[in-house]
């Protein structure tokens, strides 16, 4: 109780400090950073930190290189729009770069030592064994295989009567829902069976939780004060840890049945444990971060995608020709009896770029940071001091108009097809809804497989109306770009004949 008392009484000077820039000195703008002796930016960070990557995306915008340098209370870096300096990051100068101790402490609990949050030749070990996986046709087929049932048996049917009694739904806890039955089932052949009707499980709720609070740790006052109330169990961290707890013990469950089980699957996880110096602790750590991967990202992006077409009719159109081409030229059954292979998926060029626009504007991993090895300068001339943080905006890029031009904001796929109507890629360095570099996400393809066929087999089936479509929903801060409050929509069958 004495180191309380004393920790209280050292920080009522600072507390008050802040006080007087919050309450009495906050009409500078918000474009423009002011900074102040020991507490840096400390200010206007608080007076944002609510909506910090709309305002960090603001400052980004105008700074002349789309770069700025950042401090609060012995926490010093750079953040960064800046195409180059995302190349010089995350490749030219890579082993410069490592996620670094303080990304590694303040998710350690949550994400121990998988590959997210981990560097060096840990890192290397888990990212060969995963990339033997996801380079190997079989997965590819299995995916298919997996999203094709997922969505006929059980998601299409949901959707039939979420309709047939006008009933509205929370899209994004569907998609959630979805992408989590399918992680488990292509990553440790586990099927939890959360996509049927009424049926929420407590993992859910806490792997929510547990990203969103875990996220908060970077955004205190003071840097280190999580670690305090760590140490007491009080407040956010309590409720972490016990989310934490149910995580755990949803990972742990599956090692378990799969040690008693002692089947050889082809799988993900099999190949980890085919390790025999792999403690169970470390397989859990690779179980949380691939369902970490596979469950938040996919869903993010689909959310805003179906939010982002409510309010453009012209896409929704295109779409739903192009999937009638497909069925029409493959001379598949009707709808909503056969979903499409990997093949008729590749075929779907305008469906791919309403995908990519899609994730331009709403990245599922908004920023990203890393830590700097040694003394750097960055292409644009910022200079970078050993020890800082190096943050790389991936939502703040989607609306450079140095990138995208004047239209950034506008929602375009067209912009992502050649004169044929044939998909381009986009360089990564300019575009890194996937990351980019030797970390580049393993499971970009099998990504797009999910998504492409969702959309297609639900909108050519369905008319999804956005309730409240007008409404810009608000930003959930956590490690994924989640929808603040869902996704509420009405679901109607849709005629073969007409398109809405």
């Amino acid at each position: 109780m004495d180191f309380l008392l004393l920790f209280f009484l050292l920080t009522i000077p600072l507390f008050s400090f802040l006080f007087f820039f919050l309450f009495l000195n906050t009409s500078s703008s918000s474009l423009s950073l002011q900074t102040y002796p020991l507490i840096g930016n400390l200010p206007q960070f608080l007076h944002n930190r609510h909506r910090f990557l709309d305002w960090t995306t603001d400052i980004l915008s105008s700074s002349p290189t789309n770069t700025f340098t950042f401090a609060r209370l012995g926490s010093c870096g750079v953040i960064t729009a800046n195409p180059s300096n995302v190349e010089h990051l995350l490749k030219t100068n890579f082993s410069s770069f490592p996620k670094g101790s303080r990304s590694f402490t303040h998710l350690h609990d949550f994400l121990g030592l998988g590959i997210f949050n981990v560097d060096g030749d840990l890192w290397r070990s888990q990212r060969k064994t995963a990339s033997f996986e996801f380079n190997t046709r079989s997965l590819r087929s299995f995916v298919v295989r997996i999203v094709q049932h997922e969505t006929l048996n059980r998601l299409l049917p949901l959707l039939s009567v979420s309709g047939s009694n006008s009933a509205s739904l929370d899209l994004q806890d569907l998609l959630e829902r979805f992408a989590f039955d399918n992680v488990c089932q292509l990553a440790f052949n586990e099927d939890p069976a959360c996509l049927t009707a009424d049926h929420v499980t407590e993992f859910a709720g806490a792997f929510r939780a547990a990203t969103e609070l875990i996220s908060g740790r970077f955004r205190y006052a003071l840097p280190r004060f999580w670690m305090l109330k760590r140490m007491l169990n009080m407040g956010s961290e309590k409720r972490l840890k016990e989310s934490i707890a149910t995580v755990h013990d949803f990972a742990e469950r599956i090692i378990r049945i799969r040690r008693k089980e002692k089947k050889s699957e082809e799988d993900l996880l099999s190949r980890f444990m085919a390790d025999k110096e792999n403690s169970d602790v470390f397989l859990r750590d690779i179980v949380i971060s691939f369902i970490l991967a596979g469950r938040d990202t996919t869903s993010s992006a689909l959310t805003w995608f179906f939010w982002l077409l409510a309010s453009h009719p012209e896409v929704k159109h295109r779409i739903l020709q192009e999937v009638r081409a497909v069925r029409a030229k493959r001379k598949l059954g009707s709808v909503g009896t056969e979903a499409f292979d990997y093949e008729e998926l590749r075929e779907m060029q305008y469906i791919h770029a309403a995908i990519s626009e899609s994730m331009r504007l709403y990245p599922p991993v908004p920023i990203n940071t890393m830590m700097c090895y040694e003394d750097q300068v960055f292409p644009d001339g910022t200079a970078v001091k050993k020890g800082w943080f190096v943050t790389y905006h991936a939502y703040a890029m989607g609306r450079m108009v140095g990138i995208w031009g004047e239209d950034c904001m506008d929602f375009k796929p067209e912009r992502w097809l050649d004169e044929d109507g044939n998909f381009q890629p986009e360089s990564p360095y300019r575009y890194p809804a996937f990351h980019a570099g030797p970390r580049m996400c393993l499971g970009k393809e099998m990504a797009y497989i999910q998504m492409k066929s969702i959309i297609a087999c639900v909108l050519e089936r369905f008319v999804i109306d956005v309730i409240d479509k007008e409404r810009i929903p608000g930003k959930t801060q956590a490690l994924t770009l989640r929808m603040k409050g869902g996704l509420h929509v009405r679901i109607r069958e849709r005629f073969p004949s007409v398109v809405v």
